[in-house]
């Protein structure tokens, strides 16, 4: 997570509605509000489903931690680098793709490789977040690049939603 957003002084919240919280539930990563864990801690840890915003899960090993597309609202928010596509690279990315040189639209300044970035749609002048991935090449690399060459790794859009439901929750 720390990869993907900047550090804002002062903030403690991404909604400005009191403070919040991480909590680890069942291997799962929960975004709440400390009213809402308070209200909770009279609910049985085995008959608590979920628990706030579930932003991520541990692998059975414990050893890797999987980001959720349902972290993207709060990624957004505080994303150091970004990368916005054209509108015809955009249900490529929703599918599941990478994205390619020919699909990038515009790219922060700065963006290293390997970092992560958060992806946005340029279609109707509006900064409509995508999804998120991990940069496959620099800002500087990103100018002398073939038209097919990678650009973006995919990691998890909004498609997901629909594609693998069962699992997200």
């Amino acid at each position: 997570v720390e990869a993907l957003i900047s550090s804002k002084k002062g903030s403690t919240s991404g909604n400005g509605g009191g403070r919040h919280v991480f909590r680890l539930h069942k291997d799962r990563v929960y975004y709440v509000s400390e009213a809402v864990m308070k209200t909770s801690s009279s609910i049985s840890r085995d008959e608590l489903m979920s628990l706030g915003t579930c932003f991520g899960k541990f692998s059975k090993s414990g050893k890797k931690f999987r980001l959720h597309i349902t972290a993207l609202d709060y990624l957004s928010q505080y994303a150091k680098h970004k990368i916005w596509v054209k509108s015809n690279a955009e249900m490529s990315f929703l599918y599941g793709n990478n994205i390619t040189k020919s699909g990038l639209a515009r790219i922060t300044e700065g963006t290293p490789q390997y970092g992560g970035v958060v992806v946005y749609s340029m279609a109707n002048g509006m900064d409509l977040p995508l999804g998120f991935g991990v940069a496959a090449q620099s800002t500087e690399k990103c100018k002398d690049l073939e038209a097919g060459a990678n650009v973006v790794l995919h990691q998890s859009d909004i498609g997901e939603y629909l594609r693998i439901e069962d699992d997200l929750f």
